[in-house]
C-alpha cells in the first residue's frame, strides 16, 4: 500500500496555558480565531494565550479551545492526509477535517458538548486517573474491583480509570502491582455512565446539523473502525460521550491501513508519545508549535493523499 499519513487531534487534558501564543504570529490565525470566538461566544484567543490552568481546565472552555486549536493548525498546515482520527473531543476536529461537518458546526458542537459534560460532572464529584504499566489483565481486574470504568484504552500500557473520587482514592491505596498512577486535570469521569445527561443533550441538537459523508477516511473512538457515512459518525459522536475511548483500536486500524506517518495537531504531545511507543517504525511529528510546520509538511509530501485508502 505504501506510505500513508494520518493526522490526529488530541483530547481534553492536553491543553496548557499559553499554548496558542506562537500560532497567533502566523498570517490569518488571529482573524480565524476571532471569528470562531464569535461563533462559540468564548474568547478563544485569551483562553489560548493568557488564561491560567484553572480557567482552561473548565470543560466548557477546554473543549472548544482544543477543537479550535486543532482546526486552525490543520488549515495552516495545508496538507491532505490519508485518514484522520481524534481522541475524545478531538473526534469533533477529525469530523470537520474529514468534511463531515463544518468547522463552525464542530465548534458549536464542542461548546454544547463541553457545557453538557460540565453540568453532568457537577452532579457527582468524579475524576480520572491514568494507570501506566502493569499487567493488562490485572489492571482491568483491579479497576473492576474498585467499580471504576476503563474510560480510555490508549494502548502502549496506558489505561485511564474514571469514577467517583472515593473510587479513585481506593485505587490509589490499592493500585495494580507494577503500575504507576497519575491524576488527570479534568473536571469529571468522562466517557462513563456519569455523562449520560450529556448524551441526551447531543442527541437532541445533532439531528438538525448539516452533515456530509466523509471526504477523508475517519476513525471512530467506539471501536477504531472507518466510518463511511456522515450520519453514522455524528450519531457515534453523541454516544461516545458516555462510552470508553478505544484509542488502542484506532491505532490497530492505522496499522491495518498501512499508516507509516502521523502528525498530531496542537496542543500536541500526548498522542504522539503513545504512537511512538505503540507503533514502532511509524514516523511521528508532534505539531506543538509552528516551528514544526516544515517538518510536518515534509512528512506529508513523502506520504500519499487519501486516494491511497479509497478502496481500502
Amino acid at each position: 500500500m505504501g506510505c500513508v499519513l494520518a493526522i490526529t487531534a488530541p483530547g481534553q487534558g492536553a491543553q496548557t496555558p499559553g499554548f496558542l501564543e506562537a500560532w497567533l504570529e502566523l498570517p490569518g490565525v488571529t482573524e480565524r480565531l476571532t471569528w470562531w470566538s464569535a461563533v462559540t461566544g468564548l474568547d478563544l484567543i485569551r483562553y489560548g494565550t493568557t488564561a491560567d490552568a484553572d480557567e482552561i481546565r473548565d470543560t466548557a472552555v477546554a473543549q472548544p479551545l482544543l477543537v479550535s486549536a486543532a482546526l486552525v493548525a490543520y488549515e495552516v498546515l495545508g496538507v491532505k492526509p490519508g485518514l484522520v482520527a481524534g481522541h475524545s473531543v478531538g473526534e469533533l476536529a477529525a469530523a470537520a477535517m474529514a468534511g463531515v461537518i463544518s468547522p463552525e458546526a464542530a465548534l458549536v458542537l464542542a461548546r454544547e458538548r463541553g457545557r453538557a459534560m460540565a453540568e453532568a460532572a457537577a452532579v457527582t464529584e468524579t475524576g480520572m486517573t491514568a494507570v501506566l504499566g502493569g499487567d493488562p489483565d490485572e489492571v482491568q481486574a483491579v479497576l473492576k474491583e474498585h467499580g471504576l470504568t476503563p474510560a480510555n484504552m490508549n494502548g502502549a500500557g496506558q489505561v485511564v480509570a474514571a469514577g467517583t473520587m472515593e473510587q479513585l482514592a481506593a485505587l490509589k491505596e490499592r493500585p495494580p502491582s507494577g503500575a504507576r498512577l497519575r491524576g488527570l486535570q479534568v473536571a469529571g469521569a468522562f466517557h462513563t455512565t456519569h455523562m449520560a445527561p450529556a448524551v441526551d443533550t447531543l442527541r437532541r441538537i445533532t439531528p438538525g446539523m448539516p452533515v456530509a459523508d466523509p471526504g477523508i477516511q475517519v476513525l471512530s473512538n467506539r471501536d477504531g473502525t472507518v466510518v463511511g457515512r456522515g450520519g453514522d459518525l455524528v450519531a457515534r459522536l453523541a454516544e461516545q460521550v458516555s462510552n470508553p475511548v478505544r484509542w488502542d483500536s484506532c491505532m490497530e486500524t492505522m496499522t491495518d491501513l498501512g499508516v507509516t506517518a502521523i502528525i498530531e495537531l496542537p496542543p500536541a504531545g500526548t498522542l504522539a508519545g503513545i504512537a511512538r511507543r505503540a507503533l514502532p517504525g511509524v514516523e511521528v511529528v508532534a505539531l506543538k508549535t509552528p516551528d514544526k510546520l516544515d517538518q510536518a509538511r515534509a512528512l506529508a509530501e513523502a506520504s500519499p493523499s487519501d486516494d491511497t485508502l479509497e478502496n481500502a
